[in-house]
């Protein structure tokens, strides 16, 4: 039997409209919500994301800013910008658009970002905050992830989840939140040995390593729920995962498509994240 469709348009739709009464609700208040963005360089696939994620604020009432800068811009220049937006109450998120030039050390400029307008939840203390089980900004990918899982209703309690990756991005804090809901969780990567018995073994598996296709059929459990992260560029120009997914939906109880799977819901998370700065302002007297 093939596996069930985890849809993440129609997940993140529905989040969407939820996020819209809840902007509402806040603008009653005396608090609009403000997202800022700040992109650097002319790579292709960051301004569609970029695009997206404006395009998604505004549509569920949600005021954005974009502050786009030449590839040649200075590292000062954008942490300057940054302690602007810090500064502003009327921005509640921001959101530095990666990868950044290569001149700028994207880590200092991540780690400028205030903690709390962090939507993304890269800084530092978002990710100890994690680790600890504290509350703090969850990254948004990792979110989508888990939110797809539970609306599946998978049982993620004493289930075996593999997440394959290990990035500080989306690898680490999943295996986090699957540890937090009580999964038994295994890490494997690229120097893993026998990464197919690894993958093989997994009730959950979250696919975040970037190799198109890397997961095949043979490596997958009958029913598991498969989870795919990954976004590649094939050579005819189509988008794939790191899932060969038509071979793998034929064994899987879920699957996530690519594209319209993990990278909706992305982007409602990045939402929500926004909001729940916005909620912590206390309105203009």
């Amino acid at each position: 039997m093939a596996a069930q469709i985890l849809d993440g348009k129609s997940l993140a739709a529905a989040t969407r409209a939820r996020l819209k009464h809840e902007v509402d609700a806040l603008v009653q208040r005396g608090v609009r919500p403000g997202l800022a963005v700040v992109i650097a360089g002319e790579d292709p696939a960051s301004r569609v994301y970029v695009r997206n994620k404006t395009l998604a604020a505004e549509e569920i009432g949600v005021r954005s800013q974009l502050f786009e800068y030449k590839k040649d811009v200075s590292e000062a220049e954008i942490l300057q910008r940054v302690a602007a937006l810090n500064a502003n109450r009327e921005v509640h998120g921001i959101l530095v658009q990666l990868p950044l030039p290569k001149h700028i050390d994207a880590a200092r400029v991540l780690e400028a970002i205030a903690p709390a307008k962090d939507v993304d939840g890269f800084h530092a203390a978002n990710l100890g905050a994690l680790l600890a089980g504290r509350p703090g900004v969850v990254p948004c990918t990792p979110l989508g992830c888990m939110r797809l899982i539970e609306h599946a209703g998978v049982r993620i309690a004493g289930s075996h989840a593999v997440v394959a990756g290990r990035s500080n991005i989306v690898g680490k804090p999943v295996a986090h939140l699957l540890l937090q809901k009580d999964a038994t969780v295994t890490i494997c990567h690229s120097k893993s040995r026998d990464l197919a018995a690894i993958l093989r073994s997994a009730d959950i598996l979250v696919a975040a390593v970037g190799r198109a296709k890397l997961v095949t059929a043979p490596m997958v459990k009958p029913g598991a729920c498969v989870i795919d992260v990954g976004i590649n560029r094939l050579p005819d120009g189509k988008l794939a995962g790191d899932v060969d997914y038509e071979a793998v939906k034929e064994v899987a109880g879920w699957i996530t498509p690519v594209p319209g799977g993990v990278g909706p819901m992305t982007i409602a998370m990045l939402l929500e994240n926004c909001l729940r700065a916005a909620s912590r302002e206390k309105p203009a007297s």
